[in-house]
């Protein structure tokens, strides 16, 4: 299945749907550009979807914009995951790398010697 449907993460508030939506435009045909919004405050909550007219273009899109520097922060672009299949595709999510920082090695604890005694 080709997936054509792209995450857009850690958008300022100023972006709205039309601009989400230009923004892709660019790189081919645009099905739809949401940004999501907050249902009690109808602020942006920073992120959106946009859903493109091939995986082509959609792969072209995420390319060029991840990365890319919008009001400066930088936009993180990937292809949207299916909800069934996020379960398992965060094997390597915070809890992976949370794991090794042990609180009781390194500086964190106290003391030089980490504080251990």
């Amino acid at each position: 299945m080709s997936n054509s449907k792209i995450y857009v993460g850690n958008l300022p508030f100023s972006v709205t749907d039309a601009s989400l939506r230009s923004n892709f435009a660019e790189f081919g045909g645009v099905s739809s550009a949401k940004v999501m919004m907050d249902r009690d405050t109808g602020t942006s909550k920073g992120f959106g979807f946009v859903e493109m007219a091939s995986a082509e273009v959609a792969q072209a899109a995420i390319a060029a914009l991840h990365g890319m520097s919008v009001d400066g922060r930088s936009i993180v672009v990937s292809l949207a995951r299916p909800r069934e299949a996020s379960k398992d595709a965060n094997g390597y999510g915070a809890g992976g790398y949370t794991a090794s920082k042990r609180s009781d090695i390194g500086y964190g604890t106290g003391g030089f010697g980490g504080g251990r005694y």
